[in-house]
């Protein structure tokens, strides 16, 4: 399955670039517009790589940050180090407990998606981001032949982008 992003500037461009893809005869439940007034991102699926992140990073903190309180206490018994002396006998393993959960939780940033929340990735993001901003998108779901026809139609639209993609792991 391969799909065709064309971002259009306002909702009157959308609307004559679609009737234009009616007009040619594709099918028209391969088609959306979305943008105000029509879907949202979140209705077509288009996925917010931030909550992504956000609930893989909490997935991640569920059992790191405990593993790592246990293996900070648990190291700092089994070593006998007296990093933190003042803090008696309790006290410097519930220290290092608490640092190797701190440890535990950065390592869930990083490895669970953190990252990409502030660095950004993907596509997904500057598209719901031209929504935002009052732009109106044309989706385009089907084969290649279909993409290819859209793609003739919609660059008389002089798209601000346009942009296909395949679906990972389908062989064009």
């Amino acid at each position: 399955m391969s799909y065709l992003v064309a971002v259009l500037s306002d909702r009157i461009q959308a609307e004559e670039a679609y009737s234009a893809l009616e007009n040619e005869g594709l099918p028209m439940d391969k088609i959306s517009i979305l943008g105000r007034g029509y879907k949202s991102a979140d209705e077509y699926g288009l996925i917010d790589p931030n909550e992504t992140a956000r609930k893989q990073v909490r997935l991640m903190a569920s059992w790191l940050v405990p593993f790592g309180f246990l293996g900070g206490a648990a190291f700092n018994v089994i070593t006998g180090l007296n990093t933190f002396a003042w803090a008696g006998e309790i006290g410097s393993p519930l220290i290092a407990g608490i640092l190797g959960g701190l440890s535990g939780l950065l390592g869930s940033v990083f490895v669970g998606g953190g990252v990409g929340l502030v660095v950004g990735g993907g596509d997904a993001l500057p598209y719901r981001n031209r929504l935002n901003a009052g732009k109106y998108l044309i989706v385009v779901k089907g084969s290649d032949t279909l993409i290819r026809q859209a793609t003739r139609s919609l660059r008389a639209f002089d798209p601000e982008s346009l942009q296909g993609y395949a679906e990972p792991g389908m062989v064009s």
